[in-house]
């Protein structure tokens, strides 16, 4: 069962060890935890739907509390301390689950008909406002996709597979491992994200350095409008005019639903492995990530910590003996305080990994980077998607964390990556000059280009002794770091969307006449303004 008010399974914890403690402590002081509310106390708080009967989509929709809660926020830190303080403000009329095409196209009509707000949800991993509910007068219905979940066809001539868009990661390797192909789509969400939802929000796997970001996967599908069906063919390439498929990658609900989607997949692997490389300094370090790409070395995902992720990442193991032998180990190489970590993985045939990993190791050797096999990237690998689940075990200690990310061109990253961590790590004593508040901010580079790479980073802070000031301190940090994002030659989201709370920044990425063209886009298959409202733009 999943957590009504957080990530995940609810059977699954995340352990923060000892020494984790401490170093928090240490860093940014002990946390005090925030009260949570019950289900058992929201649900009163539900009111009624303002959803009417309609014959035709009665059968699909779900007034009920629990259904409603259960769907009435993602997973943005905002989402997260209006859950845990049951003060959710606005929830859906009712939550339908059609299964198919069909089930849309009268759940679209149902809307027009009767002036209801209709939000796709997939699966509710949105960290950037996409899939909330706004206040208003107007009835809100969300609409879940989960019932459409399998593998409906696979061309094996073309590799070209077909899904239900609301089949979520596992689902979607399972299916395809059965017959002996992967799609390679990794994100951190991929435990509870799904294919639809990776197209509508243009997301970016782990492993994208082989397979691709999703836009390169997407090769075609079926969206469900309020003009009708819009068929994407799978052709290989075209020159014929806008590719339409550009038009749905992103378009986060905005023109329609998105019901099947047509896959780029690939044969397994195989082999595959990750290992870990030290790097005495930061500009050692990042110099090597950017010539292993743009030298096209083939590496199915590299990523490289700054010191500060580095520090962290060793205190949060746990394992202090073992981390002390190999603190030894490195020191003795060269790679002390300061060093960097940097992950990359190996994917294809044997010969194919061994050429890469000689190449890649050639390259690190280059800039005197201590390579250090595959313990840890197998470490790596058996937690890549269950980190989502340390906001828990942050939160029981009095401890909010968040992330923000963006990309950029190479010859930007320190610069912005400068200003994204000293604006964070003093924001709230700048905001707060009386209490010394500190926040506790590191960095890694997760998806590379020869052009530039992304920059994510993460911040731990203090909760506040109330959920309302708690909140104030995120808009704080969220808000101004954002400005300095887009004012500084960064996207505003390279892989997380844009959703409501990034709609305010896009503006200056795509420019007046960009957001025009984007506002036309939308009302043009949705002049009534019912589709996932004030999503992507305002």
């Amino acid at each position: 069962m999943r957590r009504w008010n957080g990530w995940g399974d609810e059977q699954f914890d995340l352990e923060l060890p000892t020494e984790g403690r401490s170093f928090l402590a240490n860093r940014i002081g002990s946390g005090a935890p925030l009260s949570d509310a019950s289900l058992e106390s929201v649900l009163p708080g539900v009111p009624e739907s303002r959803l009417p009967s309609d014959a035709s989509v009665d059968a699909l929709i779900d007034t009920g509390a629990e259904a409603r809660v259960r769907h009435a926020r993602g997973q943005s830190l905002p989402d997260w301390l209006a859950m845990r303080s049951g003060e959710f403000g606005v929830f859906p009329d009712g939550v339908a689950t059609p299964e198919t095409s069909l089930d849309i196209q009268k759940l679209l009509q149902y809307a027009r008909a009767h002036k209801i707000d209709l939000i796709p949800y997939g699966g509710g991993t949105s960290v950037a406002g996409h899939i909330n509910p706004l206040p208003g007068d107007t009835p809100v219905l969300t609409v879940d996709m989960g019932g459409m979940n399998r593998l409906m066809d696979i061309d094996h001539e073309s590799q070209i597979a077909t899904f239900g868009a609301g089949t979520p990661g596992p689902l979607v390797e399972s299916q395809l491992r059965a017959h002996g192909y992967t799609l390679g789509h990794f994100p951190q969400s991929f435990e509870l994200s799904t294919i639809g939802g990776w197209v509508a929000s243009r997301s970016s796997g782990q492993q994208s350095l082989r397979y691709g970001r999703i836009e390169q996967l997407f090769a075609g599908g079926r969206v469900e409008t309020l003009k009708g069906t819009l068929d994407l063919p799978t052709i290989p390439a075209s020159s014929a005019g806008p590719d339409i498929r550009e038009m749905i990658l992103g378009s986060e609900g905005r023109i329609g639903f998105i019901t099947e989607v047509k896959v780029r997949i690939s044969r397994l692997p195989e082999q595959e492995s990750f290992h870990v490389v030290f790097f005495p300094d930061w500009d050692r370090a990042r110099t090597a990530c950017r010539k292993l790409v743009q030298n096209r070395t083939p590496l199915s995902m590299l990523r490289l910590s700054n010191a500060i992720e580095t520090e962290t990442q060793l205190a949060l193991a746990g394992h202090p003996h073992l981390i002390g032998m190999l603190e030894k180990v490195l020191s003795l190489r060269g790679a002390n305080e300061g060093k960097c970590m940097m992950t990359f993985g190996l994917t294809g045939s044997a010969r194919q990994c061994a050429s890469a990993k000689q190449e890649a190791k050639r390259i690190c050797s280059e800039y005197k980077g201590v390579y250090t096999g595959t313990r840890l990237g197998k470490k790596w690998a058996e937690k890549r998607f269950t980190m989502p689940y340390l906001r828990e075990a942050l939160w029981q200690m009095g401890y909010a964390v968040d992330t923000l990310e963006t990309a950029t061109d190479w010859d930007n990253v320190d610069n912005l990556l400068g200003l994204i961590e000293d604006n964070l790590r003093h924001g709230l004593q700048a905001r707060e000059p009386d209490t010394n508040e500190r926040t506790h901010v590191f960095t890694h580079l997760s998806h590379f280009y020869a052009q530039g790479c992304s920059i994510y980073t993460t911040y731990v802070f203090r909760v506040a002794d109330t959920y309302g000031e708690t909140l104030a301190r995120w808009k704080h940090l969220k808000n101004t770091t954002s400005e300095l994002i887009v004012r500084n030659r960064g996207t505003i989201s390279h892989q997380h969307g844009v959703g409501k709370d990034h709609a305010p920044y896009l503006p200056v990425e795509k420019g007046e006449l960009g957001i025009l063209a984007i506002r036309s886009l939308c009302q043009t298959f949705d002049p009534d303004g019912i589709l996932n409202p004030k999503t992507l733009v305002e």
